[in-house]
């Protein structure tokens, strides 16, 4: 992460549960509404697009994720990459992201509007990211609608998967040892069971045929 462009309230967010979109064509529009934006947003697209301007956003409200930012935020010029940042294990939206402008000039006259400016509930952080400060992996997975990946049926298909002799026994060496290890407590409590001692089980068809 780029020091100084994200805080821990914007990274405690993600454990909270994405909510539905938000219907952006609700929110009033700045580049219509405001004759001075107006203005300096034609002044700027007049000049040429020698480099693109990239922004960081933070404290994105619930229902703001890719697509509703770059829909929201084309009112203002050409958005060419977008990033939101999101936990990778849920792909719950941390409530900040990244935005690239195909002029650095309208990218900046961005920033001066949409910083501080209060969006839903939230106040936006709006910052201009120099050049230098850009780092090289910022866009990996930028331009993709996130799909949830299915961690249980991941979790499920790598739990019935066919265990080689090798990984059996480590298994049942595994399992004597958590024994041994509730054996000893029990004893140190005074209490003296004998457990049956356990193996790897092949549960499945194919790991039956396996075993055999």
């Amino acid at each position: 992460m780029l020091h100084g462009f994200s805080t821990d309230e914007d990274d405690s967010s993600d454990e909270e549960i994405d909510g539905p979109p938000v219907d952006i064509t609700k929110l009033p529009t700045i580049a219509k509404d405001d004759e001075t934006v107006q203005k300096r947003l034609e002044r700027a697209k007049k000049q040429p697009a020698v480099d693109r301007g990239v922004l960081y956003l933070g404290h994105l409200p619930h229902g703001f994720y890719e697509d509703q930012l770059k829909g929201y935020f084309s009112q203002f010029g050409n958005v060419t990459r977008l990033r939101i940042s999101r936990n990778k294990k849920t792909g719950r939206s941390k409530h900040y992201g990244f935005l690239e402008f195909d002029s650095s000039s309208v990218a900046e006259i961005v920033a001066e509007t949409m910083n501080n400016y209060l969006l839903m509930g939230h106040i936006l952080h709006c910052k201009v990211i120099p050049k230098d400060e850009i780092h090289p992996e910022l866009w990996v997975g930028a331009n993709r609608k996130w799909r949830v990946v299915p961690m249980q049926r991941v979790a499920r298909v790598k739990h019935n998967k066919l265990r080689t002799l090798e990984e059996q026994a480590k298994a049942t060496k595994r399992l004597l040892r958590r024994q041994n290890d509730k054996k000893s407590k029990l004893e140190k409590l005074g209490i003296s069971y004998n457990f049956d001692a356990v193996a790897y089980v092949c549960t499945t068809l194919a790991n039956i045929r396996h075993c055999l």
